[in-house]
């Protein structure tokens, strides 16, 4: 290997890390620190979501910036990997770890965007309801079980796939 791809893979490992820490920590923060405490605090107050999708917003930029980073770096480095078969080569334990850590990732992926895109922006606008006194109590909780049941799916996936990077580093 020569200086420069070792440098090259040296800094790519950096960023990937980082990237990590910064994504799945911020998701394991948020999911098993700040919302249990922000959700006794605040209870059923307004300010609770317009506090959330504050949060939200800033972690879903910087966490989809941390997403794009990793997917750079770790496709550089699967491809310098002596494991590495090609796209869609299977036939060794490396190379199948590598699918499952990849499966994790899409399905965590697919969690995060309905989390995003579909129950966060229904749970704003019942809670907006709420403060006018025009929403659904009903439909307001379903909302709220809805998202902690979805963030603690992809706590659980962001944990298996540190399992799965562990397993693809021990191979």
């Amino acid at each position: 290997m020569t200086f420069v791809s070792e440098a090259a893979l040296t800094l790519s490992l950096f960023f990937h890390i980082a990237a990590t820490v910064i994504w799945i920590g911020g998701i394991l923060l948020i999911t098993f620190l700040v919302m249990p405490e922000l959700n006794k605090q605040l209870a059923a107050q307004p300010a609770l979501y317009r506090l959330l999708t504050r949060l939200r917003a800033r972690f879903t930029i910087v966490g989809n910036l941390a997403l794009a980073v990793l997917l750079v770096t770790g496709a550089l480095q699967m491809s310098t990997d002596p494991n590495y078969e090609g796209l869609l080569a299977f036939s060794n334990r490396w190379s199948q770890a590598l699918l499952l850590k990849h499966a994790l990732i899409i399905v965590m992926a697919l969690c995060g965007l309905l989390l995003q895109f579909g129950v966060a922006p229904a749970l704003e606008r019942a809670s907006l309801l709420r403060e006018r006194g025009l929403g659904d109590a009903e439909e307001w909780r379903r909302l709220q079980g809805r998202e902690r049941r979805l963030s603690l799916m992809i706590a659980l996936l962001a944990l298996a796939i540190l399992a799965a990077s562990a397993w693809l580093t021990a191979i």
